[in-house]
């Protein structure tokens, strides 16, 4: 959610139980105004808020020029002082996805081992390898995953240019009531895995300008998002099963619209269950 409109955007998805108190909201207003202009982004986000079990991680987002391609993510204590994540590489997600992951603690140096067996030619030849992660790089590691699988927009909310730039598309005036009750009008605000896939003529005329994403209709498992309307029927809610504690807003007839993540950073492997 945009910190321009923090208070009004936390209202919106205060039906999931995702609630900041007063001083938190007033520090979260206040910081992330001088975040954006010490980090030179175009735009800050609150993107939501890890829950450890000795203390939680308050994460912004900041983009760049492309909104899809110039994201850094920052995490804090007090909703004042923000540190940066490292990028995510190929080589990083490999090792975390090695390491043992329980509840996150909420102390960055926090190291996660896995002792790993190596067997050589010879069966009696065993080596013992351990993977050491510390809990900076399981959490940028984690939001990548959430932001990769489960981040949401409306369709038409972001254009593509011919460039390949990926920004906010102004003339966006919001979903109608009857479009925003349909998962096909939801994209993923990622780069598509399925570049073949065709699009629904349903939806409407196709456009390559705003129609570059994956729709949440063709995620795999079916039922995998519950799709509500709240706040006497005003404002349209997504709530993803795969990643508890993810929560999508979007007041129709209007551009506002956004999401925030507040949960335990843990994937739900129990959604098949669920659906």
């Amino acid at each position: 959610m945009d910190c321009s409109s923090l208070y009004s955007s936390v209202e919106l998805v205060a039906g999931s139980g995702h609630v900041l108190t007063a001083e938190q909201r007033a520090a979260l207003q206040t910081s992330l105004v001088i975040l954006k202009r010490n980090f030179k982004f175009q735009r800050v986000l609150f993107w939501g808020k890890i829950l450890g079990l000795k203390g939680d991680y308050f994460i912004a987002q900041g983009r760049g020029e492309d909104e899809m391609e110039d994201k850094k993510y920052l995490y804090s204590f007090n909703c004042m002082d923000w540190f940066l994540l490292p990028p995510v590489t190929d080589s990083m997600i490999d090792e975390v996805s090695k390491a043992e992951n329980g509840r996150f603690i909420g102390d960055p140096s926090f190291v996660y081992s896995n002792k790993m067996s190596l067997h050589g030619e010879k069966a009696e030849a065993v080596a013992v390898d351990v993977i050491k992660v510390n809990e900076e790089k399981r959490l940028a590691v984690t939001l990548h995953h959430i932001e990769e699988e489960v981040s949401v927009v409306p369709r038409g909310a972001y254009i593509k240019s011919p460039c390949g730039m990926v920004q906010i598309n102004r003339s966006f005036g919001g979903l109608s009531d009857m479009e925003a009750r349909k998962l096909d009008n939801f994209m993923h605000f990622s780069k598509p895995k399925n570049a073949n896939k065709k699009f629904s003529q349903e939806m409407g005329e196709w456009s390559p300008a705003i129609d570059f994403m994956d729709v949440l209709s063709d995620d795999i498992p079916k039922g995998s998002w519950s799709l509500q309307f709240e706040c006497a029927g005003k404002v349209c809610v997504l709530r993803s099963l795969l990643w508890i504690g993810l929560t999508f807003y979007h007041v129709p007839m209007t551009p506002h619209h956004g999401y925030v993540y507040i949960g335990d950073g843990m994937k739900n492997l129990n959604v098949l269950f669920m659906v």
